[in-house]
């Protein structure tokens, strides 16, 4: 397996990876379990257990995170702590202040996002205005009245996410709360 250059951009689950570490050390095992289906993450952005070692193989090799210690492990030998690097932590904070790009991407990228700049308290306000103009434009650009039902599903989607960037924006605690 070749490594990517510093440079090349992360996968998705990566970045899961490397925001679970921003928040505090860890080691492989239990950033596999938020990243598992029913896992806090996982819910948003799920990986098998390999290939959350996998991303943090590569995350390492690119610099972005490196080994601290290790711990007695549950069932066997011992685990290694891993902990995110300044230039990781520099990254991370881009990342997560960036506006996502596609609309097809908010249901994941977005959302991980969100849920990991609330955990790593990390400011992401002037991100959601930006993301919010971003859809609204989107929004906007969409022929409404074409009959096609792609056209129709994006623009309902765009609608359905500038509501919910409004609620988030707004405050609100729980956005299943009206």
């Amino acid at each position: 397996m070749m490594a990517r250059s510093r440079s090349d951009p992360l996968l998705l689950g990566e970045w899961a990876c490397l925001g679970v570490l921003y928040a505090g050390p860890s080691h492989g095992f239990a950033i596999a379990g938020e990243l598992k289906p029913d896992g806090e993450l996982g819910r948003i952005w799920s990986m098998s257990r390999a290939l959350t070692y996998r991303a943090l193989d590569q995350l390492s090799a690119a610099g972005l995170i490196h080994s601290v210690g290790e711990e007695p492990g549950i069932a066997g030998g011992n685990r290694t702590v891993l902990a995110i690097t300044r230039s990781g932590r520099s990254r991370f904070r881009d990342w997560v202040t960036t506006p996502v790009e596609h609309l097809r991407d908010l249901r994941s990228e977005l959302l991980l996002k969100i849920v990991l700049a609330e955990r790593c308290s990390i400011d992401i306000a002037e991100m959601l205005e930006q993301q919010r103009h971003r859809v609204a434009a989107a929004a906007a650009a969409f022929d409404h009245n074409t009959g096609d039902v792609v056209d129709l599903w994006r623009t309902e989607f765009a609608y359905g996410a500038l509501a919910f960037l409004d609620r988030v924006i707004d405050g609100a605690d729980d956005p299943t709360v009206s």
